[in-house]
C-alpha cells in the first residue's frame, strides 16, 4: 500500500469538500453564474502560478489552448456550473453526493466508448448508488425540487467524467498539471461567457455579492484551495497511486462535507449518513478489479 500516495489522494479531496460549505455561505449573497466564474477564473491564475513554479521546463505558450479550451469548456464549464445550480436547489451534502457518483460515470464511459465488459457486479454497483443517493437526498414524492437537484448533480458528474476521459486522452504527452491549466481555461471560459449573457436578464444569477473579510476568506477556500490547491494534491495522487485508487477518494466527499457542516453547528443525520454508506459501498464495488479467466489475472472495469 502506497500510504504517501494515499496520503495525498485523502488531502486533496479533503480541501475539495471544504467548498461545498464554503459554497452555501457563499451563495447567501452572491449569484450563482458570478460566483462559479470568479471561483474558475482563480482556480486557472492559482494553475497557471503552479506550472510557472513547478514546471519552469513547460513552454507555456506553445500548449494546445485551443482544444484545450473547448474540452474544459463543454466538460468542466458546463459541469461545475450545473453542479453549483444543484447546490443552489439542495445543499452541500447533496451535491457532494452527486460528485462523488463520478467515478460510476467514468467506467461507464470506458464501458461504451472503450469496450470494456458490463459485468453483473457492475449493475449491482449502480443499483446501490441510486439507492443511497436517493436515501440521502431524502427523495420525496412531490418533493420535486430536491430530486431535480439532485438529477442535475448527477448530470454534472457524468460531463465531468467525459470531460476527465477527453483530457487525458487528447493530452497524452503533457504533465498532468499542464492538462489541468489548459482545460482550467475554458471552465473558466465557459462560464464568464455565460456570466455576461445573464447580466441581459432580469435574474438574480449574475449577481456580485460583498466583498468583505468573511467572504474573501471564503473566496480563498473556495477557489484557491478547494480547486486551485485541490488538484495539485490530486495530482500528485493520481501519479502516486494511479486513477482507480485515487478515484476512490473522491467518493469519501460526503462524509467530509458531513463531517465538516457538523463541526459548523449542524445535526447529524443518520438517513443521510446511511445513504452515504451506501452510495460509497456502490462506488467501490464498481472499482474492485474484475478477474479473468485466463492465468488468474485481473483487470479494472
Amino acid at each position: 500500500m502506497n500510504i504517501r500516495g494515499n496520503m495525498f489522494g485523502a488531502t486533496a479531496i479533503f480541501l475539495f469538500a471544504l467548498g461545498f460549505p464554503a459554497a452555501d455561505q457563499l451563495l447567501q449573497t452572491w449569484g450563482i453564474i458570478t460566483l462559479i466564474a470568479l471561483r474558475n477564473f482563480l482556480a486557472f491564475m492559482v494553475i497557471v502560478f503552479l506550472i510557472f513554479l513547478l514546471e519552469r521546463n513547460v513552454s507555456f505558450l506553445k500548449l494546445p489552448w485551443v482544444k484545450g479550451f473547448w474540452i474544459g469548456g463543454i466538460g468542466f464549464g458546463s459541469g461545475s456550473l450545473l453542479l453549483l445550480v444543484a447546490q443552489a436547489m439542495t445543499d452541500a451534502t447533496m451535491a457532494a453526493l452527486a460528485a462523488a457518483a463520478m467515478p460510476i460515470f467514468a467506467v461507464g464511459l470506458e464501458v461504451v466508448l472503450d469496450g470494456r465488459r458490463l459485468s453483473g457486479r457492475f449493475l449491482v454497483a449502480v443499483a446501490l448508488v441510486l439507492l443511497g443517493g436517493a436515501l440521502a437526498a431524502g427523495v420525496m414524492p412531490g418533493n420535486s425540487s430536491i430530486g431535480m437537484g439532485f438529477v442535475l448533480g448527477l448530470f454534472a458528474s457524468g460531463i465531468f467524467a467525459w470531460g476527465s476521459r477527453e483530457t487525458v486522452k487528447s493530452f497524452p504527452t503533457l504533465s498532468p498539471l499542464s492538462r489541468t491549466a489548459i482545460t482550467t481555461s475554458g471552465m473558466f471560459g465557459f462560464t464568464a461567457i455565460a456570466c455576461i449573457a445573464t447580466i441581459f436578464f432580469e435574474h438574480s444569477w449574475p449577481t456580485v455579492g460583498s466583498l468583505d473579510i468573511s467572504n474573501i476568506g471564503l473566496l480563498v477556500i473556495y477557489a484557491c484551495f478547494a480547486l486551485g490547491v485541490s488538484q495539485v494534491f490530486w495530482i500528485k495522487a493520481v501519479d502516486e497511486v494511479g486513477i482507480g485508487i485515487a478515484s476512490f477518494h473522491l467518493n469519501a466527499t460526503p462524509f467530509y462535507v458531513m463531517i465538516i457542516v457538523f463541526i459548523l453547528g449542524s445535526e447529524w443525520n443518520w438517513i443521510q449518513t446511511a445513504g452515504v454508506a451506501i452510495l460509497t459501498v456502490g462506488t467501490l464495488l464498481a472499482q474492485l478489479p474484475e478477474k479473468r479467466s485466463n492465468f488468474g489475472k485481473t483487470r479494472n472495469i
